[in-house]
């Protein structure tokens, strides 16, 4: 995903796309829900105060359906208690209280900690639902107002994140009724977008910008009022009372089986069950439903729809798990992959989407996103998940489905991906419009030389190359598999000349690492950097190189303490508050560990993982954000916050997942079905895990794994079918 510096002087296509840090998400405390389409942004006190550079409020497809959400007491906002998500992220919860109230004559009337109110609201199909639940705990009645202020400002994702539009359309007069109000604007492109809000009991005052409400709370009693705010075309609620209630229960059973989809942790440590369990709840909540299976979007605010690398990635990070995510992303991403030319969405046959907007600005074509294929790496890595998901379950009658879209993915890497016929990947966009670096560190500036220099088009990235070698060995497999033993052989053996080839074009051993880039002039970008790594994920390194690699990636240039840095700290551009150069993101230090564990150093790879479960527990929510600043890690205190990080994003919540396969050496062979256990280890905060429900074949396992001093010992604690688990020394 890219953020530009708009003060760069850059084309009008990649100042668009920046993302303004005019305010800290972090110190905000944003409570986030989302349900399919929509999503919405809360502060911690339950309201949505729009701003230069906020978020808040309510969204549907890309367009902000509720902008302001504000509730008073008498006139003044409560003071908050505390606020908190519920672990399986149904339902935000706001416990506030009175102020301290004055008469008109300065005196004070009544105390504050007298009246509670406790705010109940959670999203599902569309609309938000929320109960206010009035309590006092005075010795005498009380005569309160409640108030509850409301807009809608219509604005497309994109000018909230800091483009600015010549044009708009038209906002329709509000239509109010005794107990709702409805809000519509109809965009430039000639569709009505509209908000409904509802309210019970009938408010003693209604107008379209607020609803007030005078009520006498007995004392020691309580009273209830209930609001609906709907994005979409649906019918008003006979009773919200009861809608409350019976939807409430229809979103909790929801949240249930998406998280019941797959295997299930538990460990010995109370903070690695809280990690554990909100990045499943995570990855469930941002999962979305298609026609395919389910989705998971990328992140929330920013990013909250479909990104086919975001997805490919989070699928590879959950395939031990849960294998029906992979096969949802798989069948979209190939139900929309490209199949003719449009440079102004960096369109070609064959090519794997980048990302999917609807909003009103895409829909026009003010934004090149509405259906944008301008990333270099979703195209090899759709190969790869579609040979890791057979791999992983054997489904070869769904592969064969999709097999038309694998070969004109592998079709693409040949005809258009190797632009200048070296043997190598390279991306350019096809125009100024496009985003100017397309492999996942997107960001203006995250290719550059030794000395600094921006490097020059097209560029092939060390990890694009990894990811073809992964790509083509998925052919292999998945050709062989189909029964053609000619590709299947030709594939292996492209596979194996291009690790030759990439080693000597791509390792310094003055950087005792792989290069970042080579640049269009085939100059090599010598910076020691994550991408690393991702050679390792793949296999494509030598095995001789592995060490230099590891060691290089671990050292404290590049390793913080908390995790490993897209860019070691001796590097030109090196700026730990910067979004790709020298940031810490927890799904690239995931497929870095994971590539430790490919080549039997785990122990490294369970240093990064006591890194980053260490970075959560300092997270509100133990959630781990999109990425945190790279400032070497300091005794008794947490990691240093980037300003306007995704939270929750999908690849960061599967990461503490991934991170426990990667430790483990577990894989499968679902022929044999057998669970493999490669020399597992656990890091000083696991002494027990429990692994239940690991699917393999027809079959399932329920394993233990206890540490002694530096072993794990394995136990097999129950199975079903002919499934059984092997340990391999």
């Amino acid at each position: 995903m890219a953020e530009l510096d708009p003060g760069q002087m850059l084309s009008q296509g990649q100042t668009q796309f920046f993302i303004p840090a005019t305010a800290s998400l972090a110190e905000r405390r944003p409570r986030t829900l989302k349900h399919g389409e929509s999503f919405a942004v809360f502060d911690h006190s339950g309201d949505a105060i729009a701003g230069p550079g906020s978020p808040e409020g309510l969204y549907y497809r890309d367009t902000r359906h509720l902008s302001h959400l504000y509730l008073t007491i008498n006139g003044l906002r409560p003071i908050l208690l505390s606020s908190a998500v519920r672990d399986d992220n149904t339902m935000l919860t706001c416990d506030l209280t009175n102020p301290d109230f004055f008469d008109e004559d300065g005196r004070l009337a009544v105390e504050h900690d007298l009246i509670h109110l406790r705010r109940t609201r959670f999203l599902w199909r569309g609309a938000v639902y929320e109960r206010v639940t009035v309590r006092n705990f005075d010795a005498k009645d009380r005569a309160i107002q409640i108030d509850v202020g409301f807009a809608a400002d219509f604005a497309d994702l994109f000018e909230i994140r800091g483009m600015t539009r010549k044009h708009k359309g038209t906002v329709r007069a509000p239509e109010i009724s005794q107990a709702q109000v409805r809000l519509s604007y109809v965009g430039l492109d000639d569709v009505e977008r509209f908000t409904h809000i509802q309210f019970d009991p009938v408010p003693d005052k209604l107008t379209e910008g607020s609803a007030h409400f005078d009520m006498t709370v007995p004392a020691g009693k309580r009273c209830t009022l209930f609001m609906r705010i709907c994005s979409n075309a649906a019918e008003p609620a006979q009773s919200l009372p009861f809608e409350y209630l019976a939807t409430l229960r229809e979103a909790m059973q929801g949240a249930k089986q998406a998280r019941k989809r797959g295997g299930t942790l538990r460990s010995s440590n109370a903070l690695f069950n809280e990690v554990a369990g909100r990045s499943v709840s995570d990855i469930a909540m941002l999962s979305t439903d298609t026609d395919y299976g389910p989705y998971p979007y990328a992140g929330i605010p920013w990013f909250s729809t479909v990104f086919g690398r975001d997805a490919i990635i989070t699928a590879l990070q959950m395939l031990w798990l849960d294998p029906t995510l992979s096969r949802g992303v798989l069948g979209y991403l190939a139900a929309h992959q490209a199949t003719s030319f449009d440079p102004a969405a960096d369109a070609e046959p064959g090519k794997i989407l980048h990302e999917v907007r609807r909003g009103e600005m895409a829909e026009l074509g003010e934004v090149p996103f509405r259906h944008y294929y301008g990333s270099i790496d979703s195209t090899p890595l759709f190969v790869m998940l579609a040979g890791a998901y057979l791999d992983r379950t054997g489904d070869i009658g769904f592969l064969r489905g999709i097999l038309p879209q694998i070969e004109a993915a592998l079709a693409w890497v040949d005809d258009h991906g190797d632009r200048d016929g070296d043997g190598f990947v390279e991306y350019g966009r096809l125009t100024d419009q496009g985003l100017q670096n397309q492999g996942w560190k997107d960001s203006h500036d995250s290719v550059f030389h030794a000395d600094g220099e921006i490097a020059r088009g097209p560029i092939a990235l060390a990890e694009v190359q990894a990811y073809v070698y992964g790509a083509w060995r998925a052919a292999a497999d998945l050709f062989q598999a189909t029964g053609d033993m000619v590709r299947a052989t030709g594939y292996r053996a492209r596979a194996e000349d291009l690790r030759h080839r990439f080693d000597a074009a791509f390792f310094d051993a003055k950087l005792n690492s792989y290069v970042l880039a080579l640049d269009g002039d085939k100059r090599p970008c010598r910076v020691r950097a994550s991408n690393a790594g991702h050679v390792l994920y793949t296999g494509l390194a030598l095995d001789a190189r592995a060490a230099s690699v590891v060691s290089t990636l671990m050292a404290p240039a590049s390793f913080s303490g908390w995790g490993v840095r897209t860019i070691a700290s001796t590097e030109a551009r090196y700026n730990p508050m910067s979004y790709h150069n020298g940031s810490i993101w927890p799904h690239d230090n995931a497929l870095i560990a994971a590539g430790f564990s490919r080549y039997g150093f785990r122990r490294e790879a369970a240093r990064i993982f006591e890194g980053l479960f260490s970075a959560a527990t300092y997270v509100d929510l133990m959630r781990l954000p999109e990425l945190f600043c790279g400032f070497p890690r300091r005794r008794s205190q947490g990691p240093t916050f980037y300003p306007v990080a995704c939270s929750p994003q999908a690849w960061s919540a599967a990461t503490p997942l991934s991170l426990v396969q990667s430790c483990l050496g577990l894989g499968f062979d679902v022929q044999k079905e057998e669970i493999c256990l490669r020399e597992p280890i656990m890091p000083a905060f696991l002494q027990n895990l429990t692994v239940s429900g690991l699917q393999i074949g027809a079959g399932a396992v329920d394993i233990g794994f206890d540490r002694m001093d530096d072993k794990v010992v394995v136990r097999p604690l129950g199975r079903s079918g002919s499934a059984r688990i092997v340990t391999i020394a």
